[in-house]
């Protein structure tokens, strides 16, 4: 068992760095923190590279037994309380974090899916975070994200997630719009969000469809509008006129549910 007490430990060092996006990339790997988010990645199966305890925490007995029971198969390395916190993220850290590899960037999409979710831009990592997780509630695998998207991987995001970032593939597109008109030649149709329209999102059905969902600010942007099959709104009786994304995301997608059950 190894046991760090130095913040200059080269190890602690490097765990540090990949709360840096630049660092994650390079190293491939990504922390997850908290007993939930790690319980999920054992059950999963998640590639587990190291996993961190409190020595503290451990002898409080914080952390349940069974799962302390799964972490002694893997690497395990234990820190003091100070350097936890050092490199916790959260205000009340439980106490345990992993190291997780990322998966193999597999960007081949799967087209037996009714339908397909895309991101344009989505900036703030708690959207992001909740999307991923929505996605996962409707039994899709996939999610499609561009190149200015957020970055999946950021702390936030993966917590926000609540473990649906072990389930959903990431597929990053350099060029969304070049996706998406790919995907069109396998009897997809776009669907974009748009104020801009009278059509809305009870008025079309949800198969064979890849939903667009835009920028918080600035909706999805006009070179994908342009070749976009059908443009819907979701309809609101009071004088807001936009919802936040993730919100809008979760009434799109349950519109599908209901059609698939009803």
């Amino acid at each position: 068992m190894q046991r760090i007490t130095s913040k200059e430990n080269e190890f602690v060092k490097q765990v540090k760095k990949l709360k840096d996006k630049k660092y994650r990339d390079m190293a491939n790997q990504f922390i997850i923190e908290g007993i939930k988010l790690v319980a999920e990645a054992i059950q999963e199966k998640a590639p587990i590279k190291q996993i961190i305890l409190c020595d503290d925490c451990e002898k409080n007995e914080t952390i349940p037994k069974e799962l302390m029971y799964e972490i002694a198969k893997y690497e395990c390395i234990y820190v003091t309380q100070k350097i936890f916190n050092y490199l916790s993220e959260v205000q009340t850290p439980q106490g345990i974090l992993a190291i997780i590899e990322k998966s193999d960037k597999d960007v081949a999409i799967d087209y037996t899916q009714d339908i397909l979710v895309a991101l344009d831009n989505v900036q703030d990592p708690g959207n992001l975070g909740t999307i991923l997780r929505t996605v996962d509630s409707i039994g899709l695998t996939q999610i499609l994200v561009s190149k200015g998207t957020a970055d999946v991987y950021n702390p936030k995001v993966v917590r926000s997630t609540m473990g649906a970032i072990f389930r959903v593939k990431i597929i990053e597109c350099d060029d969304l719009r070049q996706t998406l008109k790919e995907v069109k030649k396998h009897k997809f149709k776009i669907v974009v969000s748009s104020l801009e329209t009278q059509d809305t999102i009870y008025q079309i059905h949800y198969d064979k469809k890849i939903i667009v969902i835009g920028n918080e600010a600035n909706g999805v942007e006009e070179k994908i509008q342009e070749i976009a099959d059908e443009k819907v709104k979701i309809p609101m009786l009071g004088k807001t006129e936009s919802l936040n994304a993730s919100v809008a995301t979760g009434i799109i997608l349950y519109e599908y549910v209901r059609q698939k059950l009803y």
